[in-house]
């Protein structure tokens, strides 16, 4: 019998923001936006490797060292653009080299008075005993949060 096995889940997560959908689109979309929130938090966790090509085709990837010695790696491919209206990409996440998740995600950018409403839906599959859909909405809001820093104090242009 095998000890492989797929858990589902998907969580969807909506923000104000108070800018501009170009520029909040433009956090996701240039390099210098997505270093300014997109990593681990800096007193747990240390960059090892990123690389960003940002365009329908392309990929990210972003490789960091936690405090414990655990090393996790993001590496997305994107599939879809429509500049400052709509980012899908896939992904998987891999901790110590293992695969624990392949996952897709949607996130719109819509005109909300002045500001932009960011609206993220996210689908998973969690592989092979890593089942805690949970945390991953958990850390995409802690991102998000960053994000939200990173407009407010103009990391972000």
């Amino acid at each position: 019998m095998s000890q492989h096995n797929a858990q589902h889940g998907s969580f969807m997560i909506e923000r104000k923001f108070d800018a501009a959908p170009a520029l909040v689109y433009s956090a996701f979309a240039t390099e210098e936006g997505k270093q300014a929130w997109f990593s681990g938090p800096s007193d747990a966790w240390s960059l090892e490797n990123r690389a960003f090509d940002f365009r329908i085709g392309g990929s990210e990837t972003l490789t960091g060292k936690w405090k414990s010695g655990m090393v996790s790696r993001f590496d997305a491919h994107y599939h879809d653009i429509v500049p400052n209206e709509r980012i899908i990409y896939s992904y998987t996440m891999h901790v110590d080299g293992k695969k624990i998740s392949v996952s897709l995600a949607t996130i719109e950018f819509k005109k909300a008075g002045a500001g932009t409403l960011l609206v993220l839906n996210e689908q998973g599959a969690f592989l092979d005993g890593y089942d805690e859909s949970g945390s991953r909405e958990r850390g995409t809001i802690g991102l998000i949060d960053k994000l939200e820093a990173a407009l407010r104090d103009r990391r972000v242009q």
